[in-house]
């Protein structure tokens, strides 16, 4: 998977789980904010990201990422989530902690965290 759409999945995590407003997010890989907007709720998710320049829309349990033409699964479990990216074939998982995300990519094998 690649960084921006990590980061952008992070995002939507930490938002559902947190429940804070957040109109940007924190990148400590790659040091800078990326602005994001849109809504993020349960049953309707569409946020876009300035940086990638599109959107990710649908629910929890299944995202498009219109970047990449694919889809994305979603699942929440208490402060933690998974999901599969279909564009990379890989599974990812994280937690959320207040306005921290840990997320980790089972493509790379690495943890990559995120700040709302």
């Amino acid at each position: 998977m690649d960084d921006s759409l990590r980061r952008d999945i992070a995002f939507i995590a930490g938002v559902l789980i947190s429940g804070v407003k957040a109109s940007s997010i924190y990148d400590y890989r790659n040091g800078n904010y990326v602005n994001i907007s849109g809504e993020v709720h349960l049953e309707r998710i569409s946020v876009y990201d300035y940086f990638r320049r599109c959107f990710i829309a649908g629910s929890v349990g299944s995202l498009y990422d219109y970047g990449n033409g694919k889809h994305i699964s979603l699942k929440l479990s208490g402060t933690s989530f998974n999901g599969y990216d279909y564009g990379s074939g890989f599974h990812f998982s994280g937690s959320v902690a207040g306005n921290s995300i840990s997320f980790y990519d089972y493509e790379t094998s690495q943890y990559y965290n995120f700040s709302l």
